[in-house]
């Protein structure tokens, strides 16, 4: 199994210059940084072998560095992209070194051989065997520049699964598709993800179903739907209320359709096919009848709070941040997923009340009066840069960088609250729709409990 991709470099590779110390960041010293990353000899030498697995495709080995820059000379195309980098990783244990270095080359012939320069190197660093690629910018047949599209790419991951399958190892059969970084960390460090909470929700509905029937219903006391008729190629779940389903495959293994029926049938074998329902009966409950209390003063008199101000507090309050130490926890999958922005909302719920915002215009109105202050700010600043160029004393230096400072510090400043007033703005929308989600999962909840207490009642009688 090979996953692949490829990517321009630009006149700026800040990864390659970290990694290769402190470069100069000239275009052709960019095109060294990134031949000398390919070619590391700390990432090519094998533990027990004292050998490189770097071979050029058009291009020798030891010289590509001169012969590519002589490409691009003879072409007259020495700006824009100076290169781009591609790589192909194997499974853990799946190839010997000399097979992936033989897999990489034969792909770098297949896909550029004809027409671009490449460097082909197989890095040993990681349990997972990979590929680096190397290729030109410029082409040595006719000096065209190379196209990194989409059709690029597939081509590129077409090309190795057929030479994976070519050497009998195994391929990808649903590829994902790219996951942003911030996403990616952040279902990594198991934060509550959409993907992460459908996760949490399949799990948790398992632990207590033993028929296909009821792990159906107890996915839709979660906010989830799960579907699984003949006329889909792949089995879904989707967020009630949602348009967009996700396919159980991107989840993992464990939570596809056979995982699910088999974990269905050792319930079954253990519990019988009562555990749902066992379950449900068991559990507390959540609504009590609503008590008589005393007020020494009148509600008439009392102040609503309505607007931007009351949409927001009251918003948290269904994410259980108001009041504090609250312990609830949101039913709606919609604002447990919000949870992995809460720093944030608790930023935009400050603003709000500092500022006594109730309307979209007084957010607009503000974001351009902070704008106003930030061009004045900058136009000072950059007079104090103006200064510190044409000034030789010392002690006038010393206090125009402490005022240069102080600028910046409120520069950054009204920068963070313009960033958080617009989050106001963009947020606004989405809140109405994630605390109707919520209000209508607890209504749904209360109607069952009520529902319940009615039956109980009944079977008494």
């Amino acid at each position: 199994m090979a996953t692949t991709k490829i990517w321009p470099v630009h006149d700026s590779l800040k990864r390659l210059v970290d990694y290769a110390g402190n470069p100069e960041k000239t275009e052709h010293r960019d095109l060294q940084l990134a031949l000398h990353y390919a070619g590391n000899s700390q990432k090519t030498t094998c533990a027990d072998e004292h050998f490189y697995y770097v071979s050029g495709v058009g291009c020798d080995p030891e010289a590509v560095y001169e012969q590519m820059t002589a490409v691009k000379q003879h072409f007259g195309k020495q700006h824009g992209n100076v290169a781009y980098h591609g790589y192909q990783s194997f499974k853990p244990e799946e190839v010997t070194p000399e097979q992936c270095h033989e897999i990489g080359v034969k792909l770098a012939k297949r896909l550029w051989g004809d027409r671009y320069q490449v460097l082909v190197a197989t890095h040993l660093n990681k349990k997972h065997l990979h590929n680096h690629f190397l290729i030109n910018s410029v082409s040595y047949v006719n000096g065209k520049k190379f196209n990194d599209d989409k059709h690029c790419y597939f081509q590129m991951r077409e090309a190795s699964d057929a030479l994976c399958r070519e050497y009998a190892i195994s391929v990808i059969k649903s590829p994902k598709g790219h996951t942003p970084r911030s996403l990616y960390f952040a279902e990594k460090n198991g934060q509550p993800t959409k993907l992460n909470l459908m996760r949490e929700a399949i799990a948790e509905a398992l632990n207590i179903s033993s028929t296909p029937q009821d792990f159906m219903e107890a996915l839709r006391e979660r906010g989830y739907e799960l579907r699984n008729d003949t006329n889909r190629k792949y089995a879904t779940i989707i967020r009630i209320g949602s348009e967009k389903a996700v396919r159980l495959f991107r989840l993992g293994e464990e939570y596809d359709i056979p995982a699910i029926e088999e974990k269905l049938r050792e319930n079954r074998c253990r519990y019988g096919s009562q555990l749902y329902w066992r379950y449900r009966r068991s559990q507390p409950q959540t609504f009590q009848p609503a008590g008589k209390y005393q007020m020494k003063s009148s509600l008439t008199k009392a102040k609503r709070i309505g607007g931007l101000r009351g949409l927001y507090l009251h918003y948290c309050y269904l994410l259980g941040i108001l009041p504090k130490n609250s312990g609830r926890r949101p039913l709606s999958p919609e604002l447990r997923e919000e949870w992995r922005h809460i720093d944030e909302i608790s930023r935009q719920v400050k603003l709000i009340c500092r500022e006594k915002f109730d309307t979209a215009a007084d957010v607009q109105s503000f974001i351009g009066k902070r704008n106003s202050d930030l061009e004045l700010l900058t136009a000072a600043r950059n007079r104090c840069y103006n200064q510190l160029r044409r000034c030789e004393d010392p002690e006038a230096i010393i206090k125009i960088r402490h005022e240069r400072d102080g600028l910046t510090k409120q520069i950054a400043t009204l920068r963070k609250e313009i960033k958080t007033a617009q989050g106001v703005l963009d947020r606004s929308e989405a809140i109405h729709k994630n605390r109707n989600a919520e209000l209508a999962m607890r209504a749904e909840q209360q109607r069952e409990h009520l529902y319940r207490i009615k039956s109980e009642r009944s079977y008494e009688r």
